[in-house]
């Protein structure tokens, strides 16, 4: 694998900054709201996510897609499918009147397949032009589309996970924010390295962290490459501990090398190729 002298260079030196506690603060995270009708904009932040993971930027069930004009197209299966609550009628009593009142109760989960709209036909859907704008403007994402990772979007407020990367198939962001492109855009490479699968998930993540941001550095993105959001992110894997997470930073330092090398000689190529 072909080190670039700049990745090594701006890995080491955010390591250094690290270790003289030279960090900005973090960024403030954007949170992507996708402005559309669709339905699944009122799901749940994991079921959306699913649908995100899947390669659509909206998906809904035959009888959703039937009302709003479209249908799905003969032979087509579902790539996925949601969660849906299974509830139970229950008799509680009102502690504040005495009297008896019923509610829904949760008591399980099924699931429900759902298509996305490239699977469907009919009326014109209304998208979010913006939302798919910018993600189509993300660095690097002719080389996620190389890769044949989906780039999709979500509604990331109440979600647990900023980004999210399913191994060989998608990229999914709940936030505007490059860091968190280019750490899930870091995983793909490590992912395709052989490292992901054979590490604890502290070195996965603290790999993906370091190198998103030297990844972002190398491509003169030194503001949104976040070296102190970067920073916190390794402490809490390291349960907050300075020298541990410094040590890790060291240890992983030339895997880091090898994912954004990967990336940016793999992006090249893909520029070469397009000349």
């Amino acid at each position: 694998m072909k080190f670039y002298r700049q990745a090594e260079a701006s890995a080491q030196a955010i390591v250094e900054a690290f270790e003289q506690g030279t960090v900005p603060k973090a960024l403030a995270n954007m949170f992507i709201r996708r402005k559309d009708t669709s339905p699944c904009r009122s799901w749940s932040w994991s079921n959306q996510l699913l649908v995100a993971l899947a390669g659509y930027s909206d998906a809904r069930g035959f009888r959703q897609w039937k009302q709003a004009g479209r249908h799905v197209k003969k032979g087509e299966k579902a790539r996925c499918s949601i969660l849906i609550p299974v509830t139970v009628k229950a008799e509680t009593e009102d502690k504040a009147t005495g009297e008896t009142v019923e509610e829904a109760r949760c008591i399980g989960f099924t699931s429900s397949p759902v298509f996305g709209l490239p699977q469907t036909e009919g009326k014109p859907i209304e998208t979010d032009h913006e939302a798919e704008n910018w993600l189509r403007s993300l660095p690097l994402h002719d080389l996620a589309k190389a890769w044949r990772l989906d780039v999709e979007s979500y509604n990331g407020h109440e979600s647990g996970y900023l980004g999210y990367y399913q191994p060989g198939k998608g990229i999914a962001l709940g936030v505007k924010n490059l860091s968190t492109w280019a750490h899930e855009l870091s995983h793909a490479a490590d992912d395709r390295l052989g490292e992901m699968g054979r590490s604890s998930k502290p070195d996965r993540e603290i790999v993906a962290e370091l190198a998103g941001a030297t990844l972002l550095e190398c491509l003169g993105n030194d503001t949104e490459a976040d070296r102190g959001g970067a920073w916190t992110y390794i402490m809490r894997y390291c349960q907050e501990n300075r020298t541990k997470a410094l040590t890790a930073c060291n240890r992983l330092l030339e895997r880091v090398c090898n994912v954004v090398a990967l990336i940016l000689d793999e992006s090249t190529a893909l520029a070469g190729k397009g000349a």
